[in-house]
């Protein structure tokens, strides 16, 4: 039976919750999700609050799983989102010049970049190879380089729960949801269990320039994380994260319906070396979250040929895998979207008015 940690909006504030058994419990006496994922498993029992399937979800909302942990983000971690980068990168964000861009590039580079492993002598000869060819990017670097990309998603407390409304930049004409496996890790480097997430992603504003990607990947409600972290036992491994499926349903307004897939079997580096290169050379005392990337590049058109897809305020989006669960958010803008007002002060004022001390952890980070 899965045992799932996650955070509720309950009147007196955010609160950490469990699911053992089907059963819920109020963890509110751990503080944090982070500090409760420190101590792990050395965790309050916490007080019963009967079975989930019962408990009134609309009247204490979900809330994205994690609360102070950084959120980190890994890129172009499949053969098909380097190809997709490339031709964003090509086609400096125009989706109408995409398509003929595509054929061309996975005529070239496409077979042979799943063949190679990123950082090996192949993928260096691979390189060279393109590089003579005029068709290397940098996009390639981080897809068969020695190095990932892993940057930062989103403000400590930002990221929005299952339920909740994710947002797309008003200005943006070209876009999709990155449906991922996220790695839930605490301050030792623990990998201790995972979730899903969507990375929304703005290809028109990354596709000008990779200098936007600030601008493409952070805004307001742009990163959706839940239901629960399904945490590592018995019965769930860091071996289930690397064959997982996560499937994608897009439902529209205007009747259009999307289905994609992501196989984590296909991905290029290992989740754990992920998480090992996210640590390198840096800390993480409250933990952090990673997303692991997506094999999920969206060509099919929604409304002019060749110009491939992108939203429309109203989609349904529906993110989930066997074993985590499903994430639904409905797309809006991210001024249309309810403001991120509640952040670590606000935090911290909560937990003091509550009488709520975190416990006094003596983890320390390993090398």
């Amino acid at each position: 039976m899965a045992t799932l940690v996650g955070r509720m909006q309950f009147p007196a504030g955010p609160t950490p919750v469990a699911v053992r058994g089907g059963e819920l419990f109020d963890l509110s006496a751990a503080g944090t999700v982070s500090e409760l994922l420190n101590l792990w498993p050395d965790v309050p029992e916490g007080v019963a609050l009967g079975p989930l399937d019962a408990f009134a979800i609309d009247e204490a909302p979900l809330l994205a799983p994690i609360d102070l942990q950084c959120i980190k983000a890994a890129g172009v971690t499949f053969a098909v989102s380097a190809v997709e980068r490339v031709i964003e990168e090509r086609a400096r964000g125009d989706a109408r010049l995409a398509e003929t861009i595509r054929g061309g590039l996975q005529d070239r580079v496409g077979a042979d970049i799943r063949a190679v492993v990123p950082g090996s002598e192949a993928a260096a000869r691979l390189k060279d190879a393109l590089i003579a060819d005029g068709l290397w990017s940098q996009y390639l670097e981080v897809a068969i380089g020695p190095d990932a990309e892993i940057f930062t998603k989103a403000p400590v407390l930002s990221a929005v729960g299952h339920g909740a409304q994710i947002g797309i930049r008003s200005d943006s004409a070209w876009n999709n949801p990155e449906p991922e496996v996220v790695m839930v890790v605490d301050r030792q480097g623990r990998a201790l269990g995972a979730t899903l997430g969507n990375d929304v992603n703005l290809r028109d504003f990354e596709g000008r320039s990779a200098l936007l990607l600030g601008k493409a990947k952070d805004n307001n409600a742009s990163c959706a994380l839940g239901p629960f972290i399904r945490m590592f036992d018995r019965d769930f491994t860091i071996d289930d994260v690397r064959k997982a499926q996560v499937d994608l349903v897009i439902d529209g307004p205007d009747g259009f319906r999307l289905d994609g897939h992501s196989s984590m079997d296909q991905i290029s580096r290992d989740p754990l070396e992920l998480v090992r290169q996210a640590r390198s050379e840096h800390q993480y005392p409250d933990g952090f979250v990673l997303f692991c990337g997506t094999l999920f590049a969206p060509t099919q058109d929604r409304d002019v040929p060749g110009q491939g897809f992108t939203h429309k305020a109203g989609d349904m989006v529906r993110i989930a895998s066997a074993r985590l669960g499903a994430l639904e958010n409905e797309v809006t803008t991210s001024a249309a979207a309810a403001p991120w007002t509640f952040g670590i002060a606000d935090l911290l004022r909560n937990l003091d008015a509550r009488a709520i001390r975190l416990r006094a952890s003596d983890c320390q980070p390993v090398a």
